[in-house]
């Protein structure tokens, strides 16, 4: 299970900051990251971490905005978002990849998180 907070209304040039919290019967989070989906447009990745190693990734049009990081003891992620355009409106949603101690290969979705920046 994971439960998203943190989106809402922010001005542009503002700044907000998401969560998501993961729970259940995995034994390992390979891969914690944010999506979203613009009104009327596919969801595409905005950022990604992996925890083993720290790597990040970004898309090109967040690059040096935000910052995905996590905390491993706490199986939360988080994407600070900083300098928001109009543009970044849309449903954000937090996307887990693990494995259970029986087998591997699993990826879960939050129920989406709305962000809404005004011009």
């Amino acid at each position: 299970q994971l439960v998203e907070s943190g989106g809402g209304l922010a001005q542009a040039g503002g700044s907000l900051r998401l969560t998501c919290v993961a729970s259940g019967g995995f034994s390992r989070i390979n891969a914690m990251g944010w999506y979203r989906q613009p009104p009327g447009k596919q969801r595409d990745l905005v950022a990604k971490i992996f925890p083993g190693s720290g790597r990040t990734r970004y898309a090109d049009s967040v690059q040096g905005r935000f910052t995905i990081s996590s905390d491993s003891a706490k199986s939360t992620v988080y994407l600070q978002m900083d300098s928001l355009k109009p543009e970044d409106t849309a449903v954000y949603s937090c996307n887990v990849n693990w494995d259970s101690f029986r087998r591997s290969g699993f990826s879960s979705w939050g129920q989406g998180t709305l962000v809404t920046v005004s011009s």
